[in-house]
């Protein structure tokens, strides 16, 4: 068995991720903060070490032989309202984790093939109608400087002869969690509608996809360097609202202004109303193929196909 070694593993991506490795017969170890924690939210086949993200004590022999490392963790960036302290903990969560991780990799007397980080379309910044791809300048704000500093540390990795990818993910759709769990309830009360204006676009990505790309890309020696990793159908925020709307049968006409996202959210409003037209072809050139490129099909598995709603 090939063993997989997963930071991050009780979030959202991480748990189907883990549930995903299992089922195609990976040994799992899951680097973890809390492990009473964690023995509730995943499987009794998963390893699980303990580390603190700041420190290099007792990991080094976890990763030894490991045939990959996935490194998802990071402080949940519209957990809390953003201030000085909290964008800090956004940023050492993942570019400090990344660069110890590195380090110890450079340890490891039997290295892994790959290393697989996450990263986000936030490396972009608000773009408007700019079509996106990885060759794309990054944008300059808060969450643009965190991905680019993010991914610069990772590809640190390739100097000791390990492969690395950061995966740009987009808005992942999922029920159990994340931001379509929380448009639900607005439409819910016959509320529902788009988030700002409704013109900027809306990078998705149905939960089975994020986690097929990160499984084609530890799988797929050919995949090196950052990934976009949004669905094929372009749509804006105002479309979005209108095709959930449809599958819901519910009205969508009740946009959400951004002065009122600031009020509750702060500076984290402007990235919430972002504008990214991401294009994947360089995941899909090189063999991956979207379950869910369209986002009614999407929608409809996640919410009535699962009967959630």
């Amino acid at each position: 068995m090939k063993k997989v070694i997963i930071t991050g593993s009780t979030g959202l991506i991480g748990r189907n991720l883990v549930k995903d490795l299992l089922k195609s017969n990976y040994k799992v170890t899951a680097i973890v903060r809390n492990k009473n924690k964690s023995k509730k939210i995943l499987s009794s086949e998963v390893e699980l070490v303990e580390w603190d993200f700041n420190s290099m004590d007792n990991l080094t022999d976890s990763l030894e032989n490991a045939f990959a490392i996935i490194h998802l963790a990071g402080a949940g960036v519209f957990a809390k309202r953003w201030n000085k302290s909290y964008k800090n903990e956004i940023y050492s969560s993942r570019v400090e984790s990344t660069k110890l991780l590195v380090e110890i990799i450079s340890r490891l007397n039997n290295k892994p093939e790959s290393f697989v980080v996450a990263s986000g379309v936030g490396y972009y910044g608000n773009r408007g109608d700019e079509i996106l791809s990885e060759d794309s300048k990054p944008g300059d704000d808060f969450l643009a400087k965190v991905c680019i500093n993010w991914e610069r540390e990772a590809s640190k990795v390739q100097q000791f002869g390990v492969r690395w990818a950061s995966i740009r993910t987009g808005i992942v759709l999922s029920t159990e969690d994340g931001a379509l769990k929380k448009m639900l309830t607005p439409f819910n009360y016959y509320l529902g509608g788009p988030l700002g204006n409704g013109n900027q676009w809306f990078p998705w990505i149905h939960i089975s996809d994020i986690v097929g790309i990160y499984k084609f890309v530890v799988e797929s020696q050919n995949c090196t360097g950052p990934f976009n990793a949004a669905a094929t159908q372009l749509v804006t925020m105002k479309e979005f609202a209108k095709i959930l709307g449809k599958v819901l049968k519910r009205p969508s006409v009740f946009n959400v202004p951004e002065c009122v996202l600031k009020i509750v959210l702060g500076e984290a409003a402007s990235d919430i109303v972002s504008s990214q037209k991401i294009n994947s072809n360089k995941i899909t050139e090189l063999g991956y193929g979207f379950k869910f490129p369209n986002l009614k099909e999407a929608l409809y598995d996640l919410l009535i196909k699962q009967k959630y709603f």
